[in-house]
Parts: C-alpha cells; sequence; structure tokens
C-alpha cells in the first residue's frame, strides 16, 4: 500500500489536468464549494447531466485545502491506489496460496494504463478500488457472513461513480458468485452468499443514497435528466459512438499491446492456464471477469482509452497465476522479449534524452534497461528471482516517469491552456463572453480560465461577431477572421476582440 501510495502520489500536482473528464469534473467539483450545493452539480450556470457525483465530492473534500491541481487529483488517486493491497487480498483468496497473489499485485502496480488513469482526476481508478473491494468482501462473507453487507454497498458506491457501470460489473460479481456456489456445491446451502441475508441488507442500505440522489435529480429537471444523463450520456454510448468516438471491435485489445509491455508477454499463457484450471476460484474469476467485461466494451458503440480500466485485474491475476505455475521452470522463451527491450530502451532512451536535451529520459531507458537485461539473464539461468528483478526495475522506471514532465502525453497535443487562461483572466472582464475558433472546446481551458468558452465556427462564429465577443483564435486564422483587435498573444493563440461590421 505504501509502495502504492508512493508511486501514485508522487509529483501528483506538477501538471496541469488534462482535457475532457479531468477538466469538467474539477469544475464540478469547484463549483460545489462555491455553491455550497453537493446536491445538485451545477456546470457554468447548468445542470451537469453526465455522471453521479461521487468523484465530484472527493475532489470537492480535497478543494477544502485549496484548488490546485495538487488538490484536484489527491482523493481519487489515494482511492484508486487501494486497488493495489485489495488485489493483493482478493488473491489470497483466489488462489489460496501468497506468491501469486505478490506477483499478481506486482503486475498491477508496475501497469502504465493502471497507474496513469488512477493518478488522474477521474472515475475510473476509484470503481475499479471500489469493484475489488466488493469480491474481496463476497469471498470473505463465505467464512464470515457479514462481510457480505460490504457487496450491496460496494455496487451503490460504483453506481454513484460511474452510473450504468454498475450494471456490467454487477454482472461479472453475479455470475463469478454463482459459478462459485455451483462450483463447491453450496447453490442450495444455508451458508451460501445468496442465501446471505446481511446480503440483501448491504443491497439496500448500498440503494438507498442511489435511489434518493437519483430521485432528487429527477424531481428538479424531469425529462431533461431522464434524456441528458440515461439517454444521451449512458444508454447511447453503448449503443452508438458518440463524439465520433467510434473504433473496431479490436480497439481493446490493442490498446493491450500499445501499453502493457513487458507484462503481457504472459498473459494469453495465463489466459490459457485459467481456462485448464477452471475449477478453481482464480481461474474462473480470470475467465468470467475477461470474458464478460472484454466482450461487452468491445461491442460498445463508444469506445474510449480508459473504459478498459476494470479489465486489467483480471489480466494481473491471469499474469500472476502464469508466473507462479511456472515458478521452477520458468518460460525461457521470454529471454529474448526482455532482451530486445532492454536493447531498446538501453539505445533509445540516451539517444532521445541527449537529442532532447532530457536528463530524464536517458534515466529512463538505463533503468529500464538494465533492469530488463538483468531479469532476462536471470530468466535464461532459471532464477525464480527474475520477477523480482523485473518488478523493481519497472517500479524505479514508473518512479522517474511520474517524477517527469512525460507521464501525461496528451498536453503536447494542443497548445498548453495555462499561459492562455492566464491571458484570458489578465485582458477579459468576468461577465465578458469568450469563445474559440480552436477546433474543439477544451474543458481544462474553462477550468482555468472559470469561464465557460466554446468552440464555433462558419456561419455560428459569423452570428456571434456582431456582439463584439473576445476570441481566442490560432495566429494562422487571424487573416480570415471578420474584423477584429487584437489584444494579447501567446504562442500561437491569440487573443482578440470582434468588431462589429
Amino acid at each position: 500500500m505504501l509502495a502504492a501510495w508512493c508511486l501514485y502520489l508522487w509529483r501528483l500536482g506538477t501538471l496541469p489536468l488534462r482535457d475532457w473528464d479531468e477538466g469538467t469534473i474539477a469544475s464540478v467539483a469547484r463549483g460545489m464549494v462555491a455553491s455550497g450545493d453537493w446536491i445538485y452539480p451545477t456546470i457554468y450556470g447548468g445542470p451537469y447531466l453526465n455522471k453521479p457525483p461521487l468523484v465530484e465530492w472527493l475532489m470537492a473534500t480535497g478543494y477544502l485545502g485549496g484548488i490546485s491541481e495538487w488538490t484536484s487529483r489527491l482523493l481519487p488517486a489515494v482511492v484508486s491506489a487501494l486497488a493495489v493491497p485489495l488485489l493483493y487480498w482478493l488473491g489470497r483468496e483466489i488462489f489460496a496460496a501468497r506468491r501469486p497473489a505478490l506477483l499478481s499485485a506486482g503486475v498491477f502496480l508496475t501497469l502504465l494504463p493502471v497507474l496513469r488513469h488512477g493518478r488522474l482526476a477521474m472515475r475510473d481508478g476509484v470503481a475499479v478500488t471500489l469493484f475489488l473491494l466488493l469480491l474481496l468482501w463476497g469471498l470473505k462473507a463465505k467464512s464470515r457472513p457479514g462481510y457480505a453487507l460490504g457487496v450491496g454497498i460496494c455496487l451503490g458506491l460504483i453506481a454513484l461513480t460511474k452510473g450504468i457501470l454498475v450494471l456490467l460489473l454487477g454482472t461479472i460479481a453475479l455470475v463469478f458468485f454463482a459459478v462459485r456456489a455451483i462450483a463447491s456445491k453450496e447453490a442450495r446451502a444455508s451458508q451460501g452468499l445468496f442465501c446471505n441475508r446481511y446480503l440483501w441488507l448491504g443491497l439496500i442500505l448500498g440503494s438507498l443514497p442511489v435511489g434518493l440522489w437519483y430521485g432528487a435529480q429527477m424531481m428538479r429537471y424531469g425529462d431533461v435528466y431522464w434524456q441528458g444523463h440515461f439517454v444521451s450520456q449512458s444508454f447511447e454510448r453503448v449503443t452508438s459512438a458518440i463524439e465520433d468516438h467510434q473504433q473496431p471491435f479490436w480497439y481493446y485489445l490493442l490498446e493491450l499491446l500499445k501499453y502493457s509491455w513487458p507484462w503481457l508477454m504472459f498473459w494469453p499463457g495465463g489466459v490459457w492456464l485459467a481456462w485448464r484450471q477452471r475449477r478453481h476460484p482464480w481461474g474462473q474469476l480470470v475467465l468470467v471477469g475477461t470474458g464478460i467485461y472484454l466482450g461487452a466494451i468491445s461491442l460498445m458503440g463508444t469506445k474510449l482509452p480508459w473504459y478498459i480500466m476494470p479489465l486489467y485485474p483480471f489480466v494481473a491475476l491471469a499474469i500472476g497465476g502464469y508466473l507462479h505455475h511456472r515458478w521452477h521452470s520458468p518460460p525461457r522463451w521470454a529471454t529474448v522479449l526482455l532482451g530486445l527491450i532492454a536493447m531498446v530502451a538501453l539505445i533509445g532512451g540516451p539517444y532521445l534524452g541527449l537529442a532532447d536535451q532530457q536528463p530524464t529520459l536517458i534515466a529512463i531507458g538505463i533503468v529500464l534497461g538494465v533492469s530488463a537485461g538483468w531479469a532476462g539473464w536471470q530468466l535464461w539461468q532459471c532464477r525464480p528471482r527474475w520477477c523480482l528483478t523485473l518488478t523493481t526495475g519497472l517500479y524505479a522506471t514508473l518512479l522517474l516517469l511520474m517524477g517527469s514532465d512525460f507521464w501525461l502525453w496528451e498536453l503536447n497535443e494542443a497548445y498548453a491552456v495555462k499561459p492562455v487562461a492566464a491571458m484570458v483572466l489578465l485582458h477579459v472582464p468576468a461577465e465578458a463572453e469568450v469563445i474559440t475558433t480552436f477546433s474543439y472546446g477544451r474543458p481544462s481551458l474553462n477550468f482555468y480560465c472559470d469561464h465557460n468558452i466554446p468552440a464555433l465556427s462558419g456561419q455560428r462564429l459569423l452570428e456571434h461577431w456582431s456582439e463584439n465577443p473576445y476570441v481566442l483564435a490560432e495566429a494562422h486564422h487571424l487573416d480570415t477572421l471578420p474584423p477584429h483587435r487584437e489584444i494579447s498573444r501567446v504562442d500561437t493563440m491569440v487573443l482578440i476582440q470582434a468588431i462589429a461590421q
């Protein structure tokens, strides 16, 4: 847990908030603190209909100590990091052994996408932690029935975090516990989970705040909330591609291929071993969780990178089970891939670091290359400790990466928002209208300006021009715009004021 917190919180507030979820959730949380209304979330004067507010409540609590990138990410990251020890405890239950549980937790701790999204001010890491807690309490309820109370409470908290995701994660838990009951011949036994009165009490307690909160929204907003939250932001994401987030069926397999190395090389073997040991609890959980969740998100119309997050615990458990199974006969074929990783890191890291004058890149390349090479040598010598060497090396590499400015590479996709926001705050009156000709609106810019800045083009832009708004325009677009007065510029962005014709 301490290792996870160190990795998740290290230099957490050094980079600006990212567009979309981070900027949007932070704006909603700040609105809660400013208005004192934590029941009816709003964003720039209008109702916020996207998701339930559990993460916003966490962030707003952090904002009581001041509004910054650090306080925005702090509590979501603290909760997300708890998934690492929870996965270990879950592994102890399903493996009934310490080594595969430790291996699974080590893999999960050092998976780059899990760490990156867990550090962000987003919902997905919190949802994964609650889901693992749900599974853990459900398994412990076999010997201590009172733990079943937590199953229903966790379902309620997941519903307050990610809305209808609770249906998918709840289905996985339901199928897994049903399979366990049948496999252990408890389907008709009084001690079975589904006959546990604490489970039903927990479901009532977990559903109560969810029902009250959704009821309050429906009473205030009526059909607007139904259409905006349930239809537009929930069900339509399942059936169609929202906001052009359309990807092929195999999109999430590509996400695994891009970001889950070097552990990914052991995942197919782990899934195959889970199938061979499908009568064991760990095999059942890996097969049920992987099959249902990966299949469901692959069929969804809207595909976003962070939707894959709840799959990674099953990936880590499969890899941990496989590494434990091959502990005394390590997969020596993996030496080749570890050697390739070591060569690329030792050559590429220093080359890029020297070219860009970034010593951190040199250090990352050396640490990753040496640890991968050393682990590969130990693997070739059939020394079981190669897993520890690789895990330690990856941990050190990620610690260097999280301490740098490279871990949030999406910030390089567009202009830097903080200097532009400072320019807007300096030159634009608080109540004035601001629009942008940039290709899309940026929630992070809205957060730093404390102002909604919509992106307009074509006829809509010309219609607003007569109102003399302030406009954030790209420098190379100035010649194509109607008459205007330039006020200031930062890099490629220019602040102008429209002149009505």
